[in-house]
């Protein structure tokens, strides 16, 4: 280690701000700032991006020749169907196609190749560029191509795999490039809140589009899924390019105590030279391989329910995501609301200066990564009792949201410099669960049967309670001695 514990860490490199001068600088109000109006407008950027991202695995369902389909492959659910009057469905027009289930993996799986190709060039052209524009056309740029998808599709399968692969190159630059943005925003003492404000956008994708796509495609038809989420991303690009700018230093509006108290706060953990990236310290860094490890075993839990929730709904619980949207959305409301809230309980826990930020990032990681191991397992035991099987993948899904204050954010307290670079190496990483897991949790499932659900829900918790030991052990919560040299050493 460096130098000192992690609490003498803490005190050594908190700004001034934090250590009794709030005298010099009073901390602006937080109603109707700067930086709160950038955190509502990405909050709806992550809306937009996951919103996109899911609603083709529910149109998917009204893209396919239904006929086609259940001469293939139907053979109910193993637990007893779940008994929702039938409701007379209207005469759509829109196309269906006969993709086999080989095709349809593809199709849903080619945003991941797309979407792992970017992540690091993102981190690296955020900073050179400026954060505000390389997001800002990533997610346009997949709101455009997502308004070609009724073409694409008629034109055939490998089309459409080509369009969601480019939606995916679009979306990898939008996390890295909002973490550089964040960088030169977030004071350290409100980082936390500033953050799940943010990325609970994402989550209310997920919850809204889910059950909406669902209504999108009985009322209407599977096109205007594409079309009504588009449309929202278009607004929010306009809001975005308006409103939005770099840093406090180059935005117009900001009032000047804003402006004082946020580069005042963050002096002591920018570098003075961001020209030249230390490539080798941070390879080499084991408190960002920690994150890397946590990043990979969360999000393989996150990606397998992402994608295959619907099916274990269907296939073993005997209930669809089209009949019953909003519970199907359930596990994923309550981790944007304890996202939410563990952001203000982590910050609350920093300020009051009980607890060094490495104590509350690794109990904030366990939590959410224990307790939703825990409850995946249980999920497996809930035998034909849905009720009790969605409230355990509900209180799963629920307790992950606190790892938004964990290892989430981790990049920012340990090289807030370099924050996009490291979240586009650790987001590389964390984007593989997305591509291989569902494909092994497929494969251990051929034959539907709840035991082999089970063995998929051990594996997810066993990866799960691995990462959340490694980043105990290694994770720390400072700014690393290379995030903040002035040039970097020869062969860096």
């Amino acid at each position: 280690m460096p130098y000192g514990s992690d609490t003498e860490r803490d005190e050594q490199e908190t700004p001034l701000l934090h250590r009794g001068h709030e005298d010099k600088v009073q901390r602006a109000p937080a109603c109707c700032s700067s930086r709160y109006t950038l955190a509502l407008l990405s909050s709806y950027g992550f809306f937009v991006v996951y919103s996109l991202r899911v609603n083709l695995s529910v149109a998917m369902v009204d893209m396919l020749n239904s006929t086609h389909q259940s001469s293939i492959n139907h053979s109910g659910s193993v637990c007893p169907a779940s008994t929702n009057p039938p409701r007379p469905r209207p005469n759509h027009k829109a196309s269906v196609y006969d993709w086999d289930s080989e095709t349809q993996g593809w199709i849903l799986g080619a945003f991941f190749y797309g979407y792992i190709l970017t992540q690091i060039p993102g981190g690296y052209l955020a900073g050179r560029l400026g954060p505000k524009w390389l997001l800002g056309f990533g997610i346009l740029g997949t709101v455009v191509f997502t308004l070609f998808t009724p073409v694409a599709a008629d034109l055939g399968a490998s089309y459409l795999i080509a369009v969601r692969a480019i939606e995916g190159v679009g979306e990898g630059v939008t996390f890295p490039a909002m973490y550089t943005m964040w960088a030169s925003w977030a004071p350290p003492l409100e980082r936390s809140r500033l953050l799940t404000i943010s990325y609970i956008g994402a989550q209310l994708g997920t919850v809204i589009a889910l059950p909406v796509s669902g209504l999108i495609c009985f009322y209407l038809d599977w096109t205007y899924v594409f079309y009504i989420f588009g449309v929202v991303g278009l607004v929010w690009f306009v809001l975005w390019a308006f409103l939005v700018f770099d840093s406090p230093n180059t935005h117009p509006r900001i009032s000047e105590q804003e402006r004082l108290y946020i580069t005042n706060s963050l002096k002591n953990e920018l570098s003075t030279s961001t020209r030249c990236i230390p490539w080798r310290a941070i390879v080499t860094s084991i408190p960002l391989w920690a994150i890397v490890v946590a990043h990979f075993s969360y999000n393989w839990t996150f990606y397998t329910l992402l994608t295959l929730l619907p099916t274990y709904m269907n296939n073993i619980l005997g209930f669809s995501i089209q009949q019953n949207g909003m519970l199907s959305a359930l596990p994923y409301m309550g981790c944007a609301v304890f996202a939410f809230l563990s952001g203000q309980v982590a910050d609350y826990l920093r300020e009051t200066r009980h607890y060094p930020t490495v104590t509350v990032r690794k109990a904030f990681t366990i939590v959410g990564m224990v307790g939703p191991a825990v409850f995946l397992v249980a999920v497996g035991y809930t035998g034909c009792n849905y009720i009790l099987a969605v409230a355990f993948l509900t209180v799963s899904s629920t307790l992950g949201g606190v790892s938004a204050s964990g290892f989430n954010i981790n990049h920012l307290d340990i090289a807030p410099s370099y924050a996009g670079i490291l979240l586009g190496i650790t987001n590389t990483f964390a984007t593989i669960p997305g591509m291989v897991g569902p494909v092994i949790a497929r494969d251990l499932t051929a034959q539907n049967t709840i035991e082999q659900w089970q063995v998929v829900f051990y594996i997810a918790a066993a990866i799960n309670l691995f990462g959340a030991l490694f980043y105990s052990l290694f994770g720390q919560g400072t700014v690393q001695p290379w995030a903040v040299q002035a040039s970097c050493s020869h062969g860096d």
